[in-house]
């Protein structure tokens, strides 16, 4: 049985369609000064019409896949974290599995928002050392631009679509160090997005089209994202700085053993403050919401994979991943690469 679980192959995937804050400049009153100045965000990817977070996981799988040097076989897990799964059911894990061709596995997806992929590689890591399983696919995807309410100017602005993946394998020597997962339910009304089974509203929903093509809202429901963004970013920035204290603790971690701080991509004054905590210039920081947007469960493994194709992050670094979403749910992994 091995002792630890190693990320062996990272891949992501951006629909090709980048819509800029000049974009939104037209649609809401709104500026790209303002949403820069607040957010560090520029542009952001959205999903085409076609697309959804199954097709868009499994593109992120195969390149993963490819960088392991693994095939379909070799995967004994697939977790989908994200927000807007393909199906009610089956679970889109169970869709990605059957594109990929994977054979008989344990396939699953989780709802833990924003902190969704670092819940899901802290269970691929768990069943690994158990000895349960050898390689897991760890996919986040999400498609936010379905969510958002387009005429709502503090929320829209701030999402993008895509997914990333890893390939969790099991190994003699340390990857994954630990994993820290918290939830707070209490907090659930500042960040959250209803569903239609729960309205009142059965006459609007064979019309109901959210989207860039009709602004459309039902009077009595609105299933798109709804904020407290004030209020979300002091908990955020409070609940973190206290996560990362702990994180140095448990491992009597100096900053300069930390190569590099890998976020969930939600807003540039989050990200800049987590650093601080950790004593980390902002150079050692993998930023990519400027480009990307907020994409949920997708941001970390997306930002992951951009920084090891282009050569910053290399084996043998000390990585942090850290994230904080809806629920409220955060949550952390120290990994050596």
């Amino acid at each position: 049985m091995s002792k630890y679980s190693r990320i062996t192959g990272t891949g992501s995937y951006l629909p090709p369609k980048v819509f800029t804050n000049a974009e939104w400049e037209k649609i809401v009153d709104t500026s790209s000064d303002w949403i820069i100045e607040r957010t560090g965000i520029q542009s952001r990817h959205f999903a085409a019409e076609n697309e959804s977070t199954v097709t868009m996981g499994v593109k992120a799988c195969q390149k993963a896949l490819e960088q392991a040097d693994l095939a379909a076989s070799d995967i004994d897990m697939v977790i989908m974290a994200t927000g807007l799964p393909e199906k009610l059911f089956p679970a889109s894990a169970c869709l990605i599995q059957a594109q990929l061709g994977i054979p008989t596995c344990i396939a699953f997806d989780i709802q833990a928002a924003c902190t969704g992929f670092i819940y899901a590689l802290s269970i691929a890591d768990q069943y690994i050392k158990s000895g349960m399983i050898k390689n897991a696919l760890v996919v986040g995807s999400e498609i936010m631009s379905r969510l958002i309410d387009w005429s709502d100017r503090n929320t829209c602005v701030l999402f993008g679509d895509g997914a990333g993946a890893v390939v969790l394998s099991a190994s003699d020597t340390p990857g994954v160090l630990s994993t820290n997962l918290y939830a707070e339910g209490k907090y659930s009304e500042l960040l959250k997005c209803d569903n239609l089974q729960n309205a009142d509203c059965s006459d609007a929903i064979s019309s109901f089209n959210p989207g860039p093509k009709t602004g459309k809202k039902l009077d009595q429901f609105e299933p798109f994202i709804y904020m407290e963004g004030r209020k979300v970013f002091k908990l955020a920035v409070t609940m973190l700085g206290k996560m990362v204290e702990d994180i140095q603790t448990q491992h009597n971690l100096e900053q300069h053993q930390i190569d590099w701080l890998v976020p969930h991509q939600a807003n540039i004054r989050i990200i800049t403050a987590t650093a601080e905590k950790l004593g980390l210039p902002m150079d050692k920081v993998i930023i990519t919401n400027d480009t990307h947007g907020n994409t949920s469960a997708a941001s970390i493994p997306l930002a992951l994979d951009v920084a090891v194709r282009d050569g910053r992050i290399k084996p043998g670094q000390m990585l942090l991943f850290e994230a904080f979403g809806a629920g409220l749910t955060w949550g952390s992994a120290l990994i050596q690469f």
